[in-house]
């Protein structure tokens, strides 16, 4: 049980933590977060449980566009192009945390989790080291703020747990994950 947030973290997400740190832990596999909308809570999940956490490697709160580019390496050209909460800039966040950290695989969050132009718009990608990739896109509706951060938590984590099964150290080439 996830003890300093399991008061306010549905039990499916905490089976889905224990689940990805377990697995992770097994392969001894890094992982890393880019997280936007979701303000850390995903870094903050991979680290509650006792004798796991070491699979995580580090986590990047990059709420503002300039974060995105200081932190990641994202152009500022790109998010002007397309958008804080696009497909392009979450694959980029991704590819840029595994660039910028030790882990093998990262997850990218980015999306409108309050008011904005379309609240629940949110982009996942999943990026690894050995180059493969894969990118969600949700739209969870008008939901509020505290919902849309859970429904993407959950994404992610699914999204995690799928690129572990993939095992993506065996990959060679940039090659899209299933999603």
């Amino acid at each position: 049980m996830i003890e300093t947030l399991s008061a306010t973290i549905p039990e499916d997400i905490e089976r889905l933590v224990h689940r990805v740190l377990d697995q992770a832990c097994r392969q001894d596999i890094k992982l890393t977060a880019a997280e936007s909308c979701t303000g850390g809570l995903l870094a903050s999940l991979l680290t509650d449980i006792e004798g796991c956490s070491h699979a995580f490697e580090r986590g990047f709160v990059v709420y503002s566009e300039q974060s995105k580019c200081d932190l990641l390496g994202i152009a500022e050209e790109e998010i002007e192009r397309c958008g804080a909460v696009s497909r392009e800039v979450a694959i980029a966040m991704a590819h840029g945390a595994i660039a910028a950290s030790d882990a093998d695989i990262a997850l990218a969050i980015t999306g409108f989790a309050g008011e904005g132009n379309e609240p629940g718009l949110v982009h996942f990608a999943c990026a690894t080291a050995s180059g493969t990739f894969a990118h969600r896109e949700s739209r969870f509706g008008d939901i509020g703020r505290g919902p849309i951060r859970i429904a993407a938590i959950r994404v992610a984590l699914e999204m995690m747990e799928q690129a572990l099964a993939a095992c993506p150290r065996q990959a060679t080439t940039a090659t899209p994950m299933a999603t």
